[in-house]
C-alpha cells in the first residue's frame, strides 16, 4: 500500500484529492495538512512513502518544506502538485530534492500514475513546463536580492526593508537596483511582479 501525505491549503480540493486517491486500490492517504509549516511534523508522524505538496501554502512554502522533508525523512519522495506552473518554481523544486512536478489541471489518473512512477524511481515533470524551464534559464537573482524583493512585496519603504532585514538603507537600494536591472523592469514593484511570474521568489 502506498502511503500518501497531502499538503493543500484549499479544504475542498484537499478533501477531493484524498477521496480520489483513496479509490486507488494501492493507495492510502495517511495525512492531510493545510499549511506548509505542518508538513514535516505530519510526515514524521505518519511516515508516508510520498508527499504531494502545493507550493503556495500559508506558514511556509511547499518548496521550503520539501527541502526539510528530504533532509529529515529521506525515504519520503516529494511530488509538487501546483496551480502555478512557473519555470523558476520547477527549478527550485528540483534543487529542493523533489522527484516530480505536476500542474493541477491534469486528470487525477495522471496523478496516480505519477505517484507510482516516482516511487519506481522515475522523475516525473510536466512536459510543457520542462520545455519552458529550459528556455527560461536559471534564476538570475541572488539570495539577498530575492530577500529584498520579498520584503518589498507589500509596498514596504526602503527604511522598512532595511529594518526587517537588518541592512543599511544604501545596501537595500543597491540590491533593489540590481534586481530591477536583472529583471529588465522599471521599478521595484515591476521587479517583484516579474520575479513572481518566473517563480524566482
Amino acid at each position: 500500500m502506498i502511503k500518501v501525505l497531502l499538503a493543500e491549503d484549499q479544504g475542498m480540493m484537499r478533501g477531493a484529492l484524498a477521496l480520489l486517491l483513496d479509490l486507488e486500490e494501492d493507495m492510502q492517504v495517511v495525512a492531510q495538512v493545510g499549511a506548509g509549516d505542518q508538513i514535516v511534523a505530519a510526515a514524521l508522524d505518519a511516515r508516508p512513502d510520498i508527499a504531494l505538496l502545493d507550493i503556495e501554502l500559508p506558514g511556509r512554502s511547499g518548496l521550503d518544506a520539501a527541502a526539510d522533508l528530504r533532509a529529515q525523512l529521506p525515504s519520503c519522495k516529494v511530488l509538487i502538485v501546483t496551480t502555478f506552473g512557473r519555470p523558476g518554481y520547477l527549478r527550485r523544486a528540483m534543487e529542493a530534492g523533489a522527484s516530480g512536478f505536476l500542474v493541477k489541471d491534469g486528470p487525477v489518473e495522471d496523478l496516480a500514475a505519477a505517484i507510482r512512477r516516482v516511487l519506481a524511481g522515475e522523475r516525473v515533470i510536466d512536459p510543457g513546463l520542462a520545455a519552458a524551464a529550459l528556455s527560461a534559464g536559471p534564476n538570475p537573482l541572488t539570495q539577498r536580492e530575492r530577500d529584498v524583493l520579498t520584503a518589498a512585496v507589500d509596498g514596504a519603504t526602503v527604511a522598512d526593508i532595511a529594518g526587517k532585514l537588518h541592512l543599511s538603507q544604501a545596501t537595500v537600494r543597491n540590491y533593489l537596483s540590481s534586481a530591477i536591472g536583472k529583471t529588465g523592469t522599471r521599478n521595484r514593484m515591476e521587479a517583484v511582479r516579474a520575479a513572481r511570474q518566473n517563480g524566482w521568489l
